[in-house]
């Protein structure tokens, strides 16, 4: 929390030697909030699989391949985002 408080200070003081900075800030937050939320995604596909699969298991190959692709799809906006970011981050140099 005092972390916070220092950042609020400093964005109070907003000046045009920071925008790397505050690039380089919103980098890591977006990049850790892209995982973040490619993990939860990932791990909610594979459970309502696994729970798919328990009720109906004559449909096993179709549920593990459409939870497959979805967990592709997930995995490739997340690396996607996580190279915008990092893009984001190499623009600024100190």
């Amino acid at each position: 929390m005092i972390h916070m408080f220092a950042l609020l200070q400093a964005a109070g003081s907003f000046s045009r030697e920071y925008a790397g900075a505050w690039a380089m800030l919103g980098a890591g937050v977006g990049a850790g909030l892209a995982t973040i939320g490619a993990g939860i995604g990932i791990g909610r596909i594979g459970g309502q699989v696994a729970d798919g699969i328990a009720r109906q298991p004559e449909a096993s190959g179709s549920i593990q391949t459409a939870g497959l692709i979805l967990a592709a799809l997930i995995e490739g906006v997340a690396l996607f985002a996580v190279v915008v970011a990092f893009v984001i981050q190499n623009k600024f140099a100190f």
